[in-house]
């Protein structure tokens, strides 16, 4: 029963982080689900899921106004999350169901934060500002497990501290470049990336966020070696500067050591 109820609720919750991709980029208030040509979506179709499976994909006033495969990838990818979450959750005895809802809110901002990066390049502060508030209450108030108040504020200062100086050092680099190339060159990561890993420290503490920054950083640049040798293979060459997102990479590190944080700083620290 508590797997299906979580499944419900992922679709829902799924559909409404597909809402809030589609309007807090452009700064739109929040209205009904539309169709890409403005159409409203019958209450039918608000569940993307749905919408396929009742073909009502495509707007009636425009049949090549589709939804995107997004749309049920957001909302499955929900779903199996918050199931993920609730088993993992299980394994912890002292876990209480307060702070399995904000595991499950944390899990939803972090979806939300990655899907407007990937399609925008953006990391809003109206949403990861929240996030950062948001965690910095769970660990004020439900201390158990952790971080607490204490280590969710180092943790928090850690990430910034790191991710600005490597923000610093990428605009200095990218000026340099610039200059010697004669053109604006984009930054390997934004001030954004800076505050989602302020994010990342507040909900996970000091020693966990240790771990997701490595964690960010190899897949950072794992998935850039990946993305240029493809493009190289598929279209014969590569622009060395093209700005990739960063963000998804802190998400993955993020929610790896959201679910999975104690056994890995068992295994690589020790204790």
């Amino acid at each position: 029963m508590e797997f299906f109820f979580l499944i419900v609720l992922g679709f829902f919750v799924g559909g409404f982080i597909n809402l809030l991709s589609d309007v807090l980029p452009y700064r739109q208030s929040i209205s009904r689900p539309r169709y890409p040509d403005g159409t409203t979506r019958p209450v039918s179709g608000w569940i993307s899921v749905l919408a396929f499976i009742l073909k009502k994909r495509s707007s009636p006033n425009d049949p090549s106004s589709k939804l995107s495969w997004r749309y049920p990838i957001v909302e499955i990818a929900t779903a199996g999350l918050f199931v993920i979450t609730y088993m993992l959750s299980k394994d912890i005895s002292d876990i209480s169901t307060p702070q399995l809802l904000f595991y499950l809110v944390h899990v939803s901002l972090l979806i939300l934060i990655t899907v407007i990066d990937i399609e925008h390049k953006l990391i809003l502060f109206v949403v990861v500002l929240p996030s950062i508030a948001l965690a910095l209450l769970d660990a004020l108030i439900l201390p158990s497990p952790t971080p607490n108040i204490r280590d969710s504020l180092v943790g928090a200062g850690l990430g910034f501290g790191v991710f600005f100086v490597m923000y610093q050092g990428g605009v200095l680099f990218n000026y340099v470049m610039g200059q010697i190339r004669q053109q604006d060159l984009p930054t390997a990561f934004g001030y954004g990336d800076v505050m989602l890993i302020t994010f990342t420290g507040a909900l996970l503490g000091f020693a966990h966020t240790i771990i997701a920054i490595f964690i960010a950083v190899f897949l950072g640049a794992f998935g850039a070696i990946a993305y240029l040798v493809i493009r190289y293979f598929l279209r014969g060459g590569y622009n060395a500067f093209t700005a990739l997102p960063y963000g998804p990479y802190i998400v993955i590190a993020t929610l790896v050591m959201l679910l999975y944080g104690d056994p890995i700083r068992v295994m690589m620290i020790g204790y």
